[in-house]
């Protein structure tokens, strides 16, 4: 309660017509598509402000600061992909070994729809983690546990026989060549380093 009571002395709600939920949400879109294309620690605030017509002043109205918007971002992004990983591994719709290669396929439609610049919040954001706020060090590292659950919980379900602590490895070494094969993508310009990890990734699953 003292954080929101600081946020409202330190600035005043921007006048554009719209509540301040609704501009707060379109701070954080904007935010999510500064962030994913050009990072966290070398982007101002002028360009995610001008884009919802945000004078500076009325950002300290929605957020104390960087940081906070920083972490609500993450908070954000974070709902979003969790979505996106249920809406695929948990699709009745299919059979569970054609699950995976959906949400990939997703994926890539949506690395292609950017032309390469966007790729994946979390990981570029890891990428410049020594020049994070430690907030959003322990933020990422609890985001991508819950999304390392998500794959071992899929992975229990294509195989029942398979221990809990080798669906959790595997979990983990899939983020791992994941956000590397996402990374490559954005230097080559095409998404066979995705189809490259997701090839070797299916192999192993299969021995």
């Amino acid at each position: 309660m003292q954080l929101n009571n600081d946020i409202k002395r330190r600035g005043r709600p921007a006048k554009s017509g719209r509540d301040s939920a609704q501009t707060k949400a379109e701070l954080i879109s904007s935010g999510v598509e500064h962030f994913t294309q050009f990072g966290f620690a070398s982007s101002g605030l002028e360009q995610i402000l001008k884009k919802v017509s945000v004078p500076k002043g009325s950002f300290y109205y929605y957020f104390a600061n960087k940081e906070v918007f920083g972490l609500a971002v993450i908070t954000h992004y974070d709902a979003y992909f969790s979505r996106k990983l249920d809406t695929h591994l948990n699709n009745e719709q299919l059979v569970p070994e054609q699950r995976l290669m959906s949400f990939v396929n997703d994926a890539k439609a949506g690395i292609e729809k950017y032309n390469f610049n966007r790729g994946c919040l979390v990981g570029n954001l890891e990428q410049e983690i020594a020049l994070l706020p430690d907030s959003h060090r322990e933020k990422l590292s609890t985001v991508m546990q819950g999304w390392q659950s998500n794959i071992s919980a899929y992975l229990k379900v294509l195989s029942p026989d398979t221990q809990q602590e080798e669906c959790d490895s595997l979990a983990e070494f899939f983020w791992l060549g994941w956000e590397g094969a996402v990374s490559r993508c954005k230097l080559v310009k095409t998404t066979q380093p995705i189809d490259l990890f997701i090839h070797y990734f299916l192999q192993l699953l299969k021995k």
